[in-house]
Order: structure tokens, then sequence, then C-alpha cells
């Protein structure tokens, strides 16, 4: 437990320079280019936490001014991820789910049972997560081992399976990454269902929300600079903000728009060696065969979509969370971003 903890407490800022640096060696990169890669995905994540932390700062208390405004005093609030996994991490389940995992990993590999090689080990607090409430709920240690396992088997297999329509849609710097993460991929149904919904509703069909091609199609109106001022402005006349303070939220997140996929880049440059390289040798030693390495989605939270969408979801969910009946939940009391 005291192990885990001391890993954990690195963050990924140091911990990926350093699985990198030994992932490279054992590639056979050498030293020097193992280390750069390493290091440039350490520098990412320490310049995405800035980036993000300055975003949460600013929209977080936009976001309290509407709960206030509106009254959305609901009983149940959001107390964020990493609570949550501070609770997965210090069960029994939780302490044992790193070299578990890796070793179920291991395992999936060797009988071909899956193509992903989960390196992402701070987002296996999921699996810890889920392990630790079934052995809570059953008072049973390996009830919650088993569940641990179950949903680490899923999500791999699900990584496999989403990994061609993931390069697709963000390019080919994603060759050869998966996202296998509990919280990617079990969205990937209901995904598919609402796409095959949408497909089939005329006039809808023929929408194509992209910020590439909106702001080929309309210049400076569509590039994400600028959306970032609208949506910053939007949300701070919501918030009842001042106009000098709505400017001020306005310019912070066109700043993160432009300034997130930029840092992200990193990541790409840091990884792009790994990939070919770990491809190289598996088309030489094992042919007919590929792999995956998998990796934090925080790799494609730069994508000028993604980060569009994501911040106007910021007052619909709100929204949602007061009209749905039922509903007691207040998922943005304070606004909290994963990066790692």
């Amino acid at each position: 437990m005291t192990v885990i903890n001391y890993i954990m407490s690195l963050g990924a800022s140091v911990m990926m320079p350093i699985i990198f640096l030994v992932f490279g060696i054992l590639l056979g990169m050498g030293i020097g280019k193992s280390l750069k890669a390493g290091l440039s995905v350490g520098v990412g994540f320490v310049g995405l936490n800035v980036i993000t932390q300055l975003l949460a700062d600013n929209l977080g208390p936009a976001v309290n001014s509407m709960v206030k405004i509106y009254g959305l005093h609901l009983h149940t609030l959001d107390i964020g991820w990493p609570a949550a996994s501070a609770v997965a991490f210090g069960t029994e389940v939780g302490a044992i789910i790193i070299p578990l995992g890796l070793l179920v990993n291991i395992i999936m590999l060797l009988t071909k049972t899956t193509k992903t090689l989960n390196i992402d080990l701070w987002n296996y607090w999921h699996f810890a997560f889920i392990g630790s409430i079934v052995s809570i709920a059953t008072k049973s240690f390996w009830w919650g081992i088993f569940a641990a396992i179950i949903v680490f088997i899923v999500t791999l297999v699900g990584a496999d399976r989403s990994q061609k329509q993931v390069e697709s849609f963000y390019g080919k710097d994603l060759s050869g990454i998966s996202l296998p993460q509990a919280f990617c991929v079990t969205f990937i149904p209901f995904a598919i269902a609402v796409n095959w919904i949408v497909e089939r509703i005329p006039g809808l069909n023929k929408v194509d929300f992209d910020a590439k091609k909106l702001q080929k199609r309309f210049g400076i109106l569509g590039a994400p600079i600028f959306l970032g001022v609208i949506i910053g402005m939007l949300l701070g006349l919501l918030a009842h903000y001042p106009m000098a303070k709505m400017l001020q939220l306005g310019i912070i997140l066109s700043a993160v728009m432009v300034l997130i996929p930029r840092i992200t880049s990193l990541f790409i440059e840091g990884l792009s060696p790994i990939s070919n390289r770990s491809q190289e040798l598996i088309s030489k030693r094992f042919q007919g065969r590929s792999f995956n390495i998998g990796m934090t989605p925080a790799l494609v939270i730069g994508h000028p979509t993604t980060l569009v969408v994501s911040l106007l979801l910021v007052p619909t969910i709100l929204f949602l969370s007061v009209i749905i009946p039922g509903n007691e939940f207040l998922p943005l009391a304070r606004v909290r971003l994963k990066t790692t």
C-alpha cells in the first residue's frame, strides 16, 4: 500500500518520463531518445495541468455564480475525481490493482485476447473504484477483485475495438495508440446508439459540426481563438458578470482553446518514436500481429471540436440537472478537470 501511494504521489509528470525511459531502452531506442520521449510527455503533463488549472480557477467561479443565481441547490454534490481516486486506492482491492492489472494485461497479450499494453497507471483507479465498491457491497475481497478484473478485461477489449476509429478521427499521430480507460470505453455503446439515431433524423443528419470545417467556412469567426471568446462571454452572461469580467473570461477561454492543442502536441512528440519503434519490432518478431500502447485521454483533449463541446456542456449540464425529473445531483458545484 505504501509503495502504491508513493508511486501515485509522484504524479504523471514524474512517472511518465521514467516509464518511457525504461520502455524506450527495452525497445532498443537508446538512453538519449528514450529520455527525450519521456521528458516530452512529462512536460506535456505539466503544461496541460497549468492550463486546465487556469481554466478551473476562472470557470469555477462562473459556475458557482450560476448555481446561486438560478437556485440550483440540489441535495447531492459532485466531489470530483480526486476524492474518488483516493477512496479507490485506499481499499484492500485498490492497494493491489496496479500489479494485478499489469499481470492481467500481460496474460491477455500472451493469449492474444488484447493488443493493448495499458501503461496509463493513474487511470487504474477506475478499476480500483469499481472493485472497491463491489467489495464493500458484498463484504467480500474476492468478489471485488473479480469485478475489477472483469472491468479491466472489458476495457482492454473495448480499447482494441475502438483504436482504429480513434486513429481515424484524431489522425495518424495516434497510430498504434489506444485509450483503455473505463470511463471512455463504457460510453462506446451509447455513442454508437446515439449516432445511429442522429443519422436517421432528416435534416439533423446533414449537420456537420466540425471546428476545422467551421474555420474553413467562416474564417476567423470559426477559429478556436474566436470561439473561445464567444463561449467565455456567453458563460459570463449566464453568470451575470459585468462586461469587463465577461471579456476577461472570454480571453482566458480563448487562450485555453489555442494553448491546449499546442501543449498536447508534446504528448505526440514523445509517443511517436516509442509507438513507431514498438510497431517496427513487432512486425519483425511477431508477423501478423499488431500492438497498441494504452495512454491517457489527455492526448485527445486538444481537438478543437472536443474543446468547444466541452465548454458548451457546462451550462447545458446545469440546465439538465434542473429539468430532469427526480434528479438530485448537481454535477458542477465546483469545476474539476482531469488531465492524468
